[in-house]
């Protein structure tokens, strides 16, 4: 990476140092980070332990139980009392509830953390008890792990961590949106043909030809527009997709978690549209797809880079291994492991080779944003396929049950991303709901129009993964149907907001910017193309605060003025801008709100 980029991602607030990372990261027991961490976590272990009345071998330490999150200890459920196994339940309940539907039991700990372990016989009765209590709430559950404790006694003694899924009271699916990056050829949709259609490639690009969506993308196969796909996680864990000829209604019907993938373009000449992809689909996690052959070429530092900037965690997948001898692939993943340690990144490679560490992966990934797992596998021999699928049925949501509750109590606020018209039902809108819920039926109003106006609509129907819904709720991606309102009124980057939000927009507003990079200097007068969330459009620098002009690596506040039409914006909304080389990032600050009579005049 660029070492000015470097400089700028190491002021980015959201990304840790690397020993922070290690701190919280090593959090779960089951399993180290790296040979820095272990022996850090070593020493921990012995000071604690030469406290202790127990023999030294004693066993490491979880961090202690929390009251809120989706994570519970118990030391054991051996023939609970109903008084106690109906409390229990209603534990099980609370859990499930914090995680969006998923919950993570850990058997034989104690509430402060202390790995005890439990011998053979009682690990069975507590997983019997265990698998009573989600019977009576409706869940089920997965043993994804059991580990011996090295204790001193003569029986061995084991500890188990137990998934608990069930569907959300409200029918609605655990739903993880994955942005999919890397270089042109880097095998991004034959990995993704290969997850969703459950057969692998015949190493000539069979599996993408169902992601495509111009004739164009099939010729060159090269991916231009933005695709999605689902693969499904039903309550055992086991994939769901559209292999045994499913069709995407079912896959939703039968599926407990959806993670939906949203393909984008890896080739520099579709730069913008990779850009628009990550800034207004709003992505939990992003997938860097590198091929073994040709390690870190083209735009994957730049795919990189974009994915830091906007704080999307990012994960690595290694394509292509059945190509490469295995000196060629370890040296690939040592080229990643160097860029990922640069003092701009901050970041803690993990290797994942075995199912106990894309556990381990999984739950740290989530817990710790400096952790990056790298996962190496071939889309046409499978080899290490399945790591990736348990990583993706153990990822837990990025936000809890709290802040869902908190976004869906406000106003309505749907992004516009993409217009269709579809025969017999008219104009269709695809997007995201940002806040609020949105029902079939629900009066909005549509804008900014040219004019700045905002027109009214109704929304007749909605579909999420392609499957009829009534109910929309915040967070969710979705398409809605229009009926005959007039296609020509609507634009990407539109918003479609609840009546009563007396919606701001604007022509001129500020922004604390970073410029990444520049060949000249960056001035007043300077047209640049700006990304916020979904809205996409050239804009001019009319001053910059306190300074005549920028240089790389520099940070100021700038007021942008946009040339075209007015917006919508908000205040703290991210912001990324390019125009040729020149690229920056930062957050609107200020937004000067117009009137019409003012916008006339």
């Amino acid at each position: 990476m660029d070492p000015r980029v470097s400089e700028m991602f190491g002021t980015s607030s959201g990304l840790k140092s690397s020993s922070q990372g290690l701190g919280s990261g090593s959090s779960n027991g089951f399993g180290m980070v790296s040979k820095k961490s272990c022996a850090k976590n070593g020493k921990k272990v012995k000071n604690r332990s030469t406290r202790n009345t127990k023999p030294s071998n004693n066993p490491p330490y979880l961090p202690p139980e929390a009251e809120e999150g989706n994570i519970e200890y118990k030391l054991k459920l051996v023939n609970p009392t109903q008084y106690r196994f109906e409390h229990l339940a209603t534990q099980m309940k609370w859990r499930l509830q914090e995680g969006r539907g998923e919950a993570v039991y850990q058997i034989g700990v104690e509430d402060n953390g202390l790995l005890v372990g439990l011998s053979e016989e009682d690990m069975k009765a507590s997983l019997k008890t265990l698998r009573r209590m989600a019977e009576k709430v409706g869940a089920d559950i997965t043993v994804l792990r059991e580990r011996e404790v090295d204790y001193d006694s003569d029986t061995p003694r084991k500890i188990a961590e137990v998934l608990v899924r069930k569907v959300p009271d409200d029918q609605q699916f655990l739903d993880l949106r994955v942005a999919v990056l890397g270089n042109v050829d880097s095998g991004k949709s034959t990995l993704l043909g290969v997850l969703t259609q459950g057969e692998l490639d015949n190493g000539r690009g069979r599996a993408r030809l169902n992601l495509f969506r111009h004739l164009h993308e099939i010729q060159s196969g090269r991916t231009s527009s933005i695709s999605f796909e689902i693969l499904g996680f039903n309550s055992k864990g086991e994939v769901v997709n559209y292999s045994e000829s499913r069709t995407a209604e079912e896959i939703c019907e039968s599926a407990s978690k959806m993670i939906t993938f949203i393909d984008l373009a890896g080739h520099h000449k579709y730069l913008k549209t990779t850009i628009f992809g990550l800034t207004s689909y709003c992505p939990d996690f992003a997938m860097l797809v590198v091929g073994a052959n040709t390690g870190i070429a083209g735009t994957t530092r730049e795919h990189l880079g974009l994915a830091m900037a906007l704080k999307v965690p990012i994960f690595i997948v290694v394509s292509k291994v059945d190509l490469c001898t295995r000196g060629t692939v370890e040296r690939t993943v040592r080229q990643l492991e160097r860029i990922l340690k640069q003092p701009g990144c901050n970041k803690v490679p993990m290797v994942v080779s075995t199912a106990d560490d894309a556990v381990t992966a999984a739950q740290q990934f989530a817990q710790s944003p400096s952790i990056t797992p790298i996962f190496t596998l071939s889309s046409v021999s499978g080899e290490s396929l399945d790591l990736l699928k348990v990583f993706f049925n153990i990822l837990p949501p990025l936000s809890n049950s709290k802040e869902q509750e908190e976004l869906m109590q406000q106003l309505t606020e749907f992004q516009v991303d993409e217009i269709y018209t579809v025969p017999d039902v008219g104009t269709v809108v695809g997007g995201t709901l940002y806040s609020g819920i949105c029902r079939e039926g629900e009066q909005l109003v549509v804008g900014p129009t040219d004019e700045g106006a905002f027109l009214k609509l109704k929304v007749w129907s909605m579909q999420r993964n392609r499957s009829a819904c009534r109910v929309l709720r915040a967070g969710q991606a979705a398409t809605l149907a229009l009926g005959d309102f007039d296609r020509s009124l609507l634009r990407k980057g539109m918003v479609m907001v609840s009546p009563e939000m007396n919606p701001t927009i604007c022509w001129l507003f500020e922004a604390e910017i970073v410029l990444l990079f520049h060949a000249k200097t960056f001035h007043k007068g300077f047209q640049v193309t700006v990304h916020v969330g979904n809205v996409r459009q050239t804009a001019t620098v009319q001053h910059l605060q306190g300074k005549e002009e920028l240089r790389t690596g520099e940070k100021a506040v700038v007021c942008f003025k946009f040339i075209k039409h007015p917006e919508y914006l908000k205040v703290g909304a991210k912001l990324l801008f390019r125009e040729g080389v020149t690229k920056g990032i930062g957050h609107v600050t200020y937004v000067q709100p117009v009137s019409l009579y003012q916008q006339d005049s």
